[in-house]
């Protein structure tokens, strides 16, 4: 059970490498998110392409996340979102929240071009 992180720049992406994301892959992305935010980062992006399933506490990770990047006029971005991922956003309706990419390059290019 592992979360590559990465920053480039202004921006920090949490790489997800396993293929449930449960309880207990929720409370660790829980303390990389809240320790990343602290430090200063509001621009992030979860990449979840090598992810085949996301349970309701996950996803509550990733959308409390959201709202306090948002406050700080930042976004949450997604990458890499497999079939039965991408049910389980559109079954809680969560694709209208997150802005979601097919790789991680273009997800990145976003947030730079919006500067």
């Amino acid at each position: 059970m592992e979360i590559i992180e990465e920053r480039i720049s202004d921006i920090l992406i949490e790489a997800i490498q396993f293929d449930r994301a449960t309880i207990g892959e929720a409370n660790l992305l829980k303390e990389k998110l809240n320790k990343g935010i602290e430090d200063g980062f509001v621009k992030v992006i979860i990449d979840l392409s090598t992810c085949e399933y996301v349970d309701s506490t996950f996803l509550g990770v990733l959308v409390a996340a959201l709202k306090k990047v948002a406050k700080l006029e930042g976004d949450v971005r997604l990458v890499g979102l497999k079939p039965q991922v991408l049910a389980m956003f559109e079954l809680t309706r969560m694709f209208r929240v997150f802005q979601t990419y097919s790789d991680l390059q273009k997800a990145i290019k976003s947030f730079t071009e919006n500067e």
